[in-house]
């Protein structure tokens, strides 16, 4: 029990670390997205950090097993590095008995990667899809920022409010200029209002924009002419954005509900789920034999086919998803032909020794 404690305790700081230094980086670059798109209107500033937060299971399902596999290498490398697993198989640690010590804490990690991949992530991908369609329900002028030029409406139009008032429904001093529907060379409309508001028609349910003591300038690259209208009110009508498909991607499913679909793309993303937890175990077979090092070789040497071995099974697992979502490929083989397949090298890679010396010895 106190080898057990001691390699489950060097192997579970290492996951630890590295899972948080990869949830860093993986974060950070995805936070820095969200903040563009906040910065440009396309998303509310307010819902960064909920989109964040519900993303993060997502973030974890995928990093964890990756972590454990470095964490192998990394632990138990230096354990070789600095002779101390050589003390130990002279003490008898069997390579079965370190490989049934790493699994134990290995299925730990299985179990939280399954209750991620099963549950926390389809409910937080779910929570995620309903505050981007209550971003997309919004009209472009719920989205602005005052005291900025925006553009919206793809680049067509740009936009400027010098404040906005009455919990954003009211604003002042407002600029408008848009390109006319035909392409840019044919013209271009400017609307200046001393103040703007979105009114909603009950009867319709549609909204407005009503702006009030302003101009409206009609004019042609080109050309000295200019229409120039003065105006008391002035109503555009706001366009909702559609967002009626967004409700019916498999990944905000609950795994129940998969269950009960017989659909090609729901067996892809059940298959997928259930494939997550069940890379612990075979990444150890893996990074075991991959983990045992010569002392002047470092404990890196083996790092980089490693992690090479283990992004092949990911893509392999990714590209088996996509054949079965697509019809190409059988869900009876799916991904779990892709499990199998390197299950088997990961046997061969683990008993690789013995085999040599089986067959070298049969040879004499």
């Amino acid at each position: 029990m106190i080898v057990f404690r001691y390699l489950a305790k060097e192997l579970l700081h290492s996951w630890l670390a590295i899972s948080g230094i990869l949830l860093l980086i993986i974060v950070s670059g995805r936070f820095i997205k969200y903040l563009e798109q906040a910065a440009v209107g396309e998303i509310k500033a307010e819902f960064l950090f909920a989109i964040m937060g519900y993303r993060m299971p997502g973030f974890l399902e995928m990093i964890m097993p990756l972590a454990l596999f470095i964490a192998i290498l990394l632990a138990y490398g230096r354990l070789y590095v600095d002779s101390e697993m050589t003390v130990l198989e002279a003490c008898g640690m069997s390579q079965n008995r370190l490989l049934g010590y790493t699994m134990a804490p290995a299925l730990l990690v299985a179990l939280v990667v399954g209750l991620f991949s099963i549950w926390l992530t389809p409910a937080g991908t779910a929570q995620v899809e309903n505050i981007l369609n209550r971003q997309n329900s919004m009209t472009e002028f719920d989205n602005l920022t005052p005291g900025r030029f925006q553009m919206l409406d793809g680049g067509d139009r740009t936009t400027y409010v010098e404040e906005l008032l009455d919990d954003k429904s009211v604003m002042s001093h407002v600029f408008i200029a848009q390109r006319s529907e035909k392409g840019a060379e044919d013209g271009m409309t400017m609307l200046l209002a001393e103040q703007g508001r979105l009114h909603p028609d009950e009867k319709s349910g549609k909204r407005y924009l009503m702006l009030s003591d302003g101009y409206r300038y009609d004019l042609v690259p080109g050309q000295p002419q200019a229409r120039i209208m003065k105006y008391e009110t002035y109503g555009v009508q706001m366009q909702d954005r559609d967002v009626s498909a967004r409700a019916s991607k498999e990944s905000v499913q609950p795994t129940s509900a998969l269950l009960s679909h017989d659909t090609n793309a729901s067996k892809a993303e059940l298959q997928w789920r259930i494939s997550l937890p069940l890379l612990a175990p075979v990444i150890v077979l893996m990074a075991l034999p991959l983990a045992r090092v010569n002392p002047r070789q470092g404990r890196f040497m083996k790092l980089l086919p490693g992690v090479l071995l283990y992004l092949l099974y990911l893509a392999l697992l990714i590209a088996a998803r996509g054949a079965v979502e697509d019809g190409n490929l059988s869900p009876a083989i799916g991904v779990w032909g892709v499990h199998a397949v390197f299950l088997a090298i990961a046997v061969v890679m683990f008993y690789w020794g013995r085999l040599t010396h089986w067959l070298s010895s049969r040879g004499r």
